[in-house]
């Protein structure tokens, strides 16, 4: 391969890359359809009260390995839990406002999640109930989906040496299949998790805070964050403090006392990792074209090189053989022929001598 072809090459590589980068931008807002009969959960954590049921349930009907303490000890909400891949859902305490306010963590099945989107295996597929499903069968253990995750939700399998996956809640899609509800809802005893279609619970949560002036802060979590989550929480808004209005930079300060992030904005996440990591499979099939073609250029120049020397080295010793033919000739004509003789052959005895000293030489700094 020459460098011409080389660089056709790469430079044919560019513009696919190129173009496949255009239609991702030619392309809709949203790198999965919304679904506007979706479902979703409303958490209302005013209502919670940090007794784990949700947590048993889903550890239940998912058949997870049981946790080292029992969901009687209420006492592990006091330590920031995060789910992990045999904890799908885990409830933890927060002091808001100077008091106790616990709240539940789970996958949030965003409206167009990002670990979908970077993942280039296809994976996590956005369900049109309303949940983010996982395929591990064609997982490849990169995890570019928890990085992506704005959540910190999926966990791994770290323990598993042979078939590491990735473990997250499934929003019990194969109970709304059969027409149940989601384990952690039926088990909830005080109605803090509230199941419906999306939209209907934007609605009710709307209704809760009109309907309770100062109870709660004027902001449902989840509706636009991160360009909209099937799961969405209501907080609760310090006594005798006045409301703010529907403002994420206003309520951010109150929300992220119970761990959540206003700052994600309103963009789906989706957009911001499909391009970079949804290039990954390019970047990989590439690669051995790059790495290739440098070795075929190296390998034809020390080829080249090889080459000249060995042309050179022979016209060195044409030259050198005329040389001596042209000395042989003059003494011939000077000393006679026997004289011409004998200085023949002595310098071709040291031309010889030459040649091998050159040669040990060379052998000794091959090795």
């Amino acid at each position: 391969m020459n460098r011409r072809k080389f660089l056709t090459i790469l430079g044919s590589a560019g513009v696919v890359s190129a173009l496949g980068t255009a239609k991702v931008a030619e392309a809709s807002v949203h790198t999965f359809p919304y679904y506007d009969d979706s479902y979703g959960v409303l958490h209302d954590t005013t209502r919670c009260i940090g007794c784990r049921r949700c947590e048993e349930a889903c550890n239940k009907v998912n058949h997870l390995r049981k946790p080292s303490k029992p969901f009687s000890d209420l006492s592990v909400t006091a330590t920031r839990r995060r789910t992990s891949a045999y904890e799908w859902t885990v409830v933890n305490k927060y002091e808001m406002n100077g008091k106790p306010v616990f709240r539940k963590l789970q996958c949030f099945h965003c409206n167009d999640p990002a670990c979908a989107s970077a993942c280039f295996a296809k994976c996590f597929q956005k369900q049109p109930d309303g949940s983010v499903t996982y395929d591990g069968s064609q997982c490849v253990g990169c995890r570019y989906c928890m990085v992506a995750c704005p959540f910190y939700v999926p966990g791994f399998q770290y323990d598993e040496a042979f078939d590491p996956l990735v473990q997250k809640c499934t929003f019990c899609e194969p109970r709304l299949k059969e027409g149940k509800l989601p384990g952690c809802v039926e088990a909830c005893p005080v109605d803090a998790l509230t199941f419906g279609r999306r939209s209907d619970l934007i609605k009710v949560a709307r209704a809760r805070i009109a309907d309770n002036p100062g109870k709660y802060v004027n902001y449902i979590y989840g509706e636009f964050d991160a360009g909209g989550t099937a799961w969405m929480v209501l907080a609760p808004a310090a006594e005798g403090a006045a409301v703010p209005p529907d403002d994420p930079a206003l309520a951010g300060p109150d929300l992220k006392q119970l761990g959540l992030d206003t700052h994600l904005g309103n963009r789906p996440m989706g957009e911001l990792t499909y391009g970079a990591l949804g290039a990954v499979p390019m970047i990989v099939a590439f690669w051995p074209v790059l790495f290739g073609g440098a070795y075929a250029m190296t390998k034809r120049r020390e080829a080249m090189s090889q080459l000249e020397q060995e042309k050179m080295a022979r016209e060195a010793k044409d030259d050198v053989a005329a040389a001596v033919d042209a000395a042989v000739r003059k003494i011939e004509e000077t000393e006679g022929e026997g004289a011409a003789e004998r200085a023949r052959r002595a310098m071709t005895e040291a031309l010889k001598a030459r040649e091998a000293e050159a040669a040990c030489s060379k052998h000794g700094e091959d090795k």
